[in-house]
């Protein structure tokens, strides 16, 4: 049975989770507050998101324009909800990282990116039981840089660019005896600086510490082998950019299981308790096809099988000064 799980505030301020079932109406989920008390109390009782949900049973029809959507999931201390990525992920993924690193360099060899988008060609997909390829692997930020559908991605005032990446993100929560649980997918924009990325790329790391939009809906359950989405960018009601994107692991050089193997191999992410936002890649970039974006537009990203697209406008923040203080 399919089954999606949003997080809203009402109009009183009073958080709620709503379920949507076959029929994609959304109805409140009796007595749970959060995604993340559901899914602790599924943990703790030994059963599935389903059947928690069951068992809280659904209530009032949740009309959503009534209501703010809210993450599908989240920590009420933002330093315990954890967003990381992998890139190099999806075939085609590595064309236009190849060409913004091929541009500085005068010789024919291989980039590092070809290098390891081929390592995960030949080795994301391990047989059952060993272990793959290592991704390129990347750090986002914590549950402050989480951002609601709707509300805006702000890019800093030193940002060289401000630009989206449709991916699905995996969302997870670390056990009371350390085990990571998937509790499902989400459509998410990890949002990036790509022209900083393009001047070297070991300024990679820069480029990704930025806000991340994710949701509104948590897909319960396994993702599709193949998903296929749309990803545009609108400029004054007008649509700027579009083009279909891909994923689902139908069209990854990666498995899911090879990419979560080498996220949580690391102990320091296995700590009870925390959420973990993990973005699993793209093969489509608007910045790839000469798009510069400013603020006031707004990415839409769309995919079945959920059901609500995610649309969030670009915010430029205010340059504030940066010292550090001695004691």
């Amino acid at each position: 049975m399919r089954l999606s799980l949003l997080q809203f505030r009402d109009g009183s301020g009073v958080r709620g989770v709503a379920a949507l079932g076959e029929d994609r109406v959304p109805r409140r989920v009796t007595g749970v507050e959060t995604t993340r008390a559901l899914a602790q109390g599924a943990i703790d009782a030994g059963h599935g998101l389903a059947d928690a949900v069951a068992a809280a049973g659904l209530g009032e029809v949740v009309d959503l324009g009534t209501v703010t959507l809210l993450p599908p999931i989240d920590h009420d201390d933002p330093a315990h909800c954890v967003l990381t990525g992998t890139g190099l992920t999806h075939l085609g993924s590595a064309e236009g990282r190849d060409q913004m690193h091929r541009a500085a360099k005068a010789d024919a060899a291989p980039t590092d990116s070809m290098k390891m988008f081929l390592m995960g060609v030949e080795g994301g997909k391990p047989a059952d039981g060993t272990v793959g390829a290592q991704p390129e692997w990347f750090y986002k930020g914590n549950g402050h840089g989480l951002v609601a559908p709707g509300a805006p991605l702000r890019s800093p005032a030193f940002a060289k660019d401000a630009g989206e990446e449709p991916e699905i993100a995996g969302i997870y929560l670390v056990a009371g005896d350390g085990t990571p649980v998937r509790l499902g997918f989400a459509l998410a924009n990890e949002f990036s600086d790509h022209v900083t990325e393009r001047g070297n790329y070991l300024w990679l790391a820069h480029s990704k510490l930025r806000p991340a939009a994710v949701g509104p809906e948590l897909l319960v359950g396994d993702l599709p082998q193949e998903v296929i989405g749309t990803s545009r960018i609108v400029r004054d009601g007008e649509t700027l950019w579009e083009k279909p994107f891909l994923s689902g692991e139908a069209n990854m050089s990666h498995s899911i299981a090879n990419l979560e193997h080498h996220h949580f191999k690391y102990g320091v992410f296995r700590s009870p308790g925390d959420v973990h936002v993990h973005f699993f890649g793209t093969a489509t970039l608007s910045f790839s096809d000469g798009v510069t974006t400013q603020a006031g537009d707004v990415f839409e990203i769309e995919a079945a099988p959920f059901a609500l697209p995610l649309r969030n406008p670009i915010a430029i923040e205010a340059a504030e000064p940066v010292s550090v203080r001695a004691l």
